[in-house]
């Protein structure tokens, strides 16, 4: 299915720290791109540095709103689906009113085109789950800290400490992988890869 001819395809990029590389994110937009037939050099970019997916104020995620609104976009691409959010109601709520308006919606990582009423429901789906998996992460941590403070063994992040390389990680991001990618890699967190970055500047 090409993208719609008389609009603009846009294509929304967000990362959570101003230090984190969207070019992982850029690359895989623009393989979908050149798969479509759509040159990368005519979409729209709305790319939003060191900005939460928990909620929706976001410079370029409310330019790309505006845009949307003014009736000048007809495809957005992304990444991944909680690039847009990691709220479940927020989520649902702009792809909703994306696809009622008759957008079309990519998620390229997933594989899934949004459109219609079957792609409402698996993006419920996703958001979901999305939305879960980071609850179930701060749980975690929480229930963790708890323990050890009880235990009387909790004294706050040590400093200086690395379970990997930091050069590592810093050759990976150089590579164009994006947080999550470079921390599966290293088998640590994301907060300790942006920890790995800041070390290497």
């Amino acid at each position: 299915m090409k993208a719609h001819s008389t609009k603009e395809v846009a294509a929304y990029v967000r990362v959570s720290t101003v230090g984190q590389n969207e070019a992982g994110q850029r690359a895989e937009i623009e393989r979908w791109l050149a798969g479509n037939g759509i040159d990368p050099a005519a979409v729209r970019w709305f790319v939003d540095k060191g900005r939460t997916g928990d909620n929706l104020k976001r410079p370029a995620f409310e330019r790309l709103q505006a845009a949307i609104f003014a009736g000048e976009v007809g495809t957005v691409v992304t990444y991944k689906l909680d690039r847009l959010s990691r709220k479940l109601r927020d989520g649902i709520d702009v792809l909703c009113d994306w696809c009622e308006r008759g957008l079309r919606v990519v998620a390229t990582s997933q594989l899934i085109d949004f459109n219609g009423s079957l792609g409402k429901m698996l993006a419920a789906v996703l958001l979901g789950i999305a939305e879960m998996e980071q609850e179930t992460r701060r749980e975690r941590q929480a229930a963790g800290i708890a323990v050890a403070k009880r235990e009387g063994k909790y004294k706050g992040r040590k400093q200086g400490t690395t379970k990997a390389s930091p050069e590592r990680a810093q050759e990976l991001r150089e590579k164009g992988l994006i947080a999550s990618e470079i921390a599966k890699a290293l088998n640590v967190s994301r907060n300790t890869v942006f920890v790995y970055l800041r070390k290497c500047g």
